[in-house]
């Protein structure tokens, strides 16, 4: 299993970033896709999930800004950051795991990206 982050960057406060997951080793189709940060100092928390029923769940501080959607035929998942704040600040990881997702607490993925950074500026 593979995932790949990549479309991180510095921003400023009120930007946007669209970052991709590109996975492959499974059957992505039939996955849940999920996004985590871990800003530095502090626990890893969830930001979204995807299952294969197209059903996104948000962590409450993204939701309304942060939009997650997937490209089946391209075994891709993105994360559309509008409206970042200096707290979104963070490594962003991709995680999976196979049929339906499990709570954004996070230990229920089995799969990890290595992380794409985003820095967001006052």
């Amino acid at each position: 299993v593979r995932l790949v982050e990549s479309g991180g960057g510095s921003v400023q406060a009120g930007g946007s970033l669209r970052l991709s997951c590109a996975a492959s080793g499974f059957t992505y189709s039939t996955a849940c896709m999920g996004w985590f940060r871990q800003a530095p100092g502090k626990e890893r928390e969830g930001v979204a999930s995807l299952g294969r029923d197209g059903r996104p769940t948000y962590a409450i501080s993204v939701n309304g800004r942060f939009t997650i959607s997937r490209d089946n035929a391209k075994n891709t998942v993105y994360l559309q950051m509008n409206n970042l704040k200096p707290e979104d600040t963070g490594v962003y990881y991709c995680a999976a795991v196979a049929g339906n997702c499990p709570s954004l607490m996070g230990a229920g993925f089995p799969y990890w990206g290595r992380g794409t950074q985003v820095t967001v500026s006052s």
